[in-house]
């Protein structure tokens, strides 16, 4: 089977040496150009795609996407065309959204963030999950016709996945880590994660999870951070029907202070390296290649 791997970036800002790791890192292990033998269902020799997560309208710029794209190149980089844009594809993720409501999987929340920080605050022992405290299912239990209403009157929602509702119809799920080896799939330690907003019609969780599979990825890389989000993406995959691709989640680039690059740093940006005068080999072995 050959590797399919990608970088997907999102264009919030320019790209920093993390990102040059991370792109580097999907590339090495596509062409397994590390010097690794790949694993017996693997073909030496791969498949590097660029995909770009812009559905977040509010943040992401056209700028940035230009920007990222000719930084990418001038580090070396060289990917299949044409590139994805999220953007282009809500159409997909939407169709992903009603697979999930027709299997009565997904609920509207009417509550405000303001108003589930006030409830979890006023809980005895909120629950936390990796991304901070876990929604505590408040409008999971209303009547569908408190829904129709609520929905008729113009109230915002977002869309919830019933996590356990839904781990019950999948029944346990695992999946593999190439760094860690085998997973149980726990994607209740996220709660009732939120699958689409008004603003943003589709989640990074269910974008990501249509887009590896529509793009026929064998080989997820991306940092640790993300590590935990695979839980609800391996749930999701059994729910909507998709292949399971490994896993590869490396360690985050730092500094020497140990501090994780963010896009705030600009003296590290991939850009203010040329800008300085540094050759593309040097900043690929300063971003660990």
């Amino acid at each position: 089977m050959t590797i399919v791997t990608r970088f997907a970036p999102s264009p919030t800002g320019l790209l920093h040496l993390g990102h040059a790791h991370a792109a580097l890192f999907a590339e090495a292990r596509a062409h397994e150009a590390a010097g690794e033998s790949p694993p017996p269902t693997e073909a030496p020799g791969g498949r590097f795609l660029l995909r770009i997560e812009d559905i977040d309208r509010t943040r992401c710029r056209g700028e940035f996407e230009a920007a990222l794209i000719e930084d990418l190149g001038w580090l070396g980089l060289s990917w299949e065309t044409p590139v994805r844009r999220q953007s282009a594809h809500m159409d997909d993720y939407a169709g992903a959204l009603r697979h999930l409501e027709t299997g009565n999987l997904v609920y509207p929340c009417f509550c405000t963030r303001l108003a589930i920080a006030a409830e979890i605050a006023a809980a005895a022992a909120a629950p936390h999950g990796p991304d901070g405290p876990i929604y505590p299912g408040t409008c999971r239990a209303l009547a569908d016709a408190e829904r129709r209403q609520r929905i008729a009157a113009g109230i915002p929602y977002a869309l919830r996945l019933d996590v356990a509702r839904a781990a019950r119809q999948t029944g346990p799920l695992a999946w593999t880590d190439r760094a860690k080896g085998e997973q149980a799939a726990r994607p209740e330690i996220f709660g009732d994660v939120v699958l689409a907003r008004k603003e943003t019609p589709t989640s990074y969780h269910l974008a990501v999870t249509v887009d590896d599979a529509l793009q026929g990825v064998t080989l997820v890389t991306r940092g640790e951070d993300l590590f935990a989000a695979t839980h609800v993406h391996r749930l999701l995959q059994a729910l909507l029907g998709l292949p399971t691709p490994a896993y590869h989640h490396h360690p985050l680039l730092a500094d020497a202070h140990g501090r994780r690059f963010a896009k705030r740093d600009r003296a590290l940006t991939l850009r203010a390296l040329r800008e300085s005068g540094r050759a593309p080999e040097d900043v690929r072995a300063l971003a660990g290649f």
